[in-house]
């Protein structure tokens, strides 16, 4: 028989699915630029420079940025959301009581182009019809069904 939330966890579920879907997509987005990005210096050389002498944002040929460098900015910011995402993660599945490989899974979203887009809304309609089988986390929530 698979584990089910603990009755006095119910009220936690929607706060944890909001916080792992807002870092799911942010985390998303950050992951493909960072793909752009790296396609961007490997493929054709060039870096993402912010406010140099070139302007606001421009394509700069690799080792010559002379300002902001945008690339690196994005790795780090990248890097610091899958910590939030991981977090999120790690919260929805600890209340939900669902096995690890699910948590490993969702981990996978982060790192995984498009996957946390999917996983989302996946991951979003399984909570959602937990709660809906279940209207006393419903009620006690505020959550409508």
């Amino acid at each position: 028989m698979p584990l089910e939330p603990k009755p006095a966890d119910l009220p936690r579920i929607p706060g944890a699915l909001r916080l792992y879907q807002v870092s799911s997509i942010i985390t998303g987005v950050l992951l493909l630029l960072l793909c752009a990005e790296v396609i961007a210096k490997y493929f054709f050389g060039t870096e993402l420079e912010g406010g140099g002498p070139n302007g606001l944002l421009a394509l700069v040929p690799e080792g010559t940025v002379t300002a902001v460098n945008l690339s690196t900015g994005l790795l780090i910011v990248h890097g610091w959301f899958y910590v939030l995402y991981l977090f999120a993660d790690f919260r929805l599945w600890s209340i939900m009581r669902w096995p690890f490989l699910t948590f490993l899974v969702i981990a996978l979203g982060g790192i995984i182009p498009f996957l946390s887009f999917f996983l989302e809304v996946k991951v979003g309609q399984r909570v959602k019809a937990y709660l809906a089988a279940h209207p006393v986390a419903s009620v006690e929530s505020g959550v409508s069904a």
